[in-house]
């Protein structure tokens, strides 16, 4: 349990109900569990029932209750998070960059860390110079480099099966998440308030993680149960 929330559970509710229910669990003061979040980016996508159109302070206030003193890892564009650090008045403790191929001038976005830090080390990845003598020693001793401060990763595009099945405007893959989890600490429950399709909650449970998720349109939350109860009886996510 988390206050009133069980664990492992996705709970059809909005994110100010999702602050209220944080908040009772001792203000967000304790170290055991960490929201991490792919949050609405305030830039006019068509939800099924959110208007992705507030006003800007309204939107950083909203964020910022949600986040308060908590640790959380937010994913957003770059300037987007360092008006959140100005109106949460905290800096991030680390940010990595996911970087993809898109025919639009964004062609990146910053995950920033509050409260918690990443281990690199969890995530390892091949060498980049794997022809250098002391390098092939090392792959040859199967070492890995640790992750960079930066990854690409392919979007979901609008033509891919996972896209036209889940309908959503805005799919953060799998391996993404999967990769934020895993440079978090092992003893973290994972909380997402804004759950979409419920991806980090399967990233949490693919790692042995503990979660819960929270999502206000009911059209979303039904898909990410759907996803969630697939990847618990091992079938194919999408």
């Amino acid at each position: 349990m988390v206050g009133n929330l069980e664990k492992n559970t996705i709970y059809n509710i909005d994110c100010n109900e999702a602050v209220e229910l944080l908040d009772a669990f001792g203000g967000g003061s304790v170290q055991n569990f960490c929201i991490v979040t792919d949050p609405p980016y305030n830039v006019g996508y068509h939800y099924e029932d959110y208007d992705d159109n507030m006003e800007e302070s309204a939107y950083y206030s909203m964020l910022s209750r949600i986040i308060g003193k908590r640790p959380a890892v937010i994913l957003h564009y770059p300037e987007a998070l360092h008006k959140l650090s100005i109106a949460i008045g905290k800096a991030p403790e680390r940010v990595v960059s996911w970087v993809y191929n898109s025919n639009t001038g964004r062609q990146h976005r910053d995950i920033a860390f509050y409260g918690v830090k990443p281990d690199f080390s969890k995530v390892p990845q091949p060498y980049k110079n794997a022809t250098d003598k002391r390098i092939m020693e090392r792959i040859a001793a199967g070492k890995f480099c640790k992750m960079y401060d930066w990854f690409v990763e392919d979007q979901i595009k609008n033509v891919q099966k996972e896209k036209m099945k889940i309908d959503h405007p805005c799919i953060i893959p799998l391996a993404v998440m999967d990769k934020i989890v895993r440079l978090l600490p092992d003893n973290l429950t994972i909380i997402d308030p804004f759950c979409g399709t419920g991806t980090t909650c399967i990233a949490a449970k693919k790692n042995g993680r503990d979660f819960i998720g929270m999502e206000r349109s009911s059209k979303y939350f039904a898909l990410a149960k759907r996803r969630l109860n697939e990847e618990t009886a091992q079938t194919s996510l999408f």
